[in-house]
């Protein structure tokens, strides 16, 4: 027994996956977006992609080395955050802006909090997030090679009609990421038949959105106005691969449920009567805010515990 370094109670559960095995399943699912997000935007695209995942990856390792921490850049999970606040910005932002939103991602919302699992907020989306109010023009603006003019969902929002056939292949103007509804499903389903991630939240995030744009979006249940929404923006890449992060979404089973229909409402209300076209980002955020409140309310009683019986 005085040799065990760690000594608890049971039960052990044991399995051969590892953080960096999910990390590295989540690289591999994304690299299809990134592939054409590089093909459909550009050489700057590509430029920004490298530049962003190279920051998370350098500052997680010039901090843990600086702290005299574990050198954990071999999880991959810096190259996740890294590659999905890259996916995250519009083709035609600055190279530097890869870097200050990589610095930030990694080093205030994820190190200073304590590293993996101890984050509050997903770090590619507060990234994206302290961007778009540091820098608003830069972050809105979609203008480059292949495309000039407003994104669909700008578009959709001004009363416009948009190409949703295009929408679902990816022509069109967007992040870098975001275009191509088709492959983030490839990507997604990549990661359920391994287990990864499973539809409790994306599946109720995306019916719940589409509930309540039905319902009160103005529009009814117009199948092209619901699919346009469905097709544009991020809305699927933030479902998929950000509201599953499993250190920021809730642990209970309910949680979970609820979780992905207040990330439906909210992404309904920031889209249709926010400013702005887009809303998924600041819905995961708030929705990350209020996780220990849905796992408080969601907590399954004690085993033998009676109802309203003293704590």
């Amino acid at each position: 027994m005085s040799e065990l370094k760690k000594v608890s109670s049971n039960p052990h559960v044991r399995a051969k996956i590892t953080t960096g095995h999910i990390m590295l399943a989540v690289v591999i699912a994304l690299l299809p977006t990134a592939i054409y997000g590089i093909y459909n935007f550009g050489i700057n695209a590509a430029i920004l992609i490298l530049v962003t995942v190279a920051t998370t990856v350098l500052t997680e390792y010039v901090y843990e080395k600086a702290m005299k921490k574990k050198i954990t850049i071999g999880d991959f999970s810096a190259v996740v955050t890294g590659l999905l606040l890259a996916l995250n910005l519009p083709a035609s932002a600055p190279w530097w802006i890869g870097v200050i939103g990589g610095v930030f991602a990694i080093l205030v919302v994820k190190m200073l909090f304590g590293g993996l699992g101890q984050n509050f907020m997903n770090p590619a989306l507060a990234a994206r997030c302290f961007l778009l109010i540091s820098f608003t023009g830069i972050m809105t603006n979609f203008e480059c090679d292949a495309y000039t003019g407003a994104t669909p969902l700008a578009l959709l929002k001004s009363g416009e009609s948009v190409d949703v056939y295009n929408m679902v292949l990816g022509r069109c103007n967007g992040t870098i990421g975001e275009t191509s509804m088709t492959l983030i499903l490839v990507g997604a389903i990549v990661l359920l038949l391994l287990g990864i991630i499973d539809l409790r939240v994306p599946g109720t995030y995306i019916v719940s959105f589409v509930i309540f744009l039905g319902l009160f979006g103005g529009r009814g249940f117009d199948t092209n106005y619901i699919s346009a929404h469905l097709a544009g923006g991020g809305l699927m890449l933030g479902a998929f691969f950000m509201a599953t992060d499993y250190v920021t979404r809730p642990i209970t089973v309910k949680g979970q449920y609820l979780y992905g229909v207040l990330l439906g409402f909210l992404t309904f209300v920031f889209r249709v009567f926010g400013p702005s076209a887009e809303g998924v980002s600041y819905a995961i955020i708030i929705g990350n805010l209020l996780v220990p409140l849905i796992e408080k309310v969601t907590r399954p009683r004690a085993f033998g515990k009676k109802r309203g019986a003293k704590k």
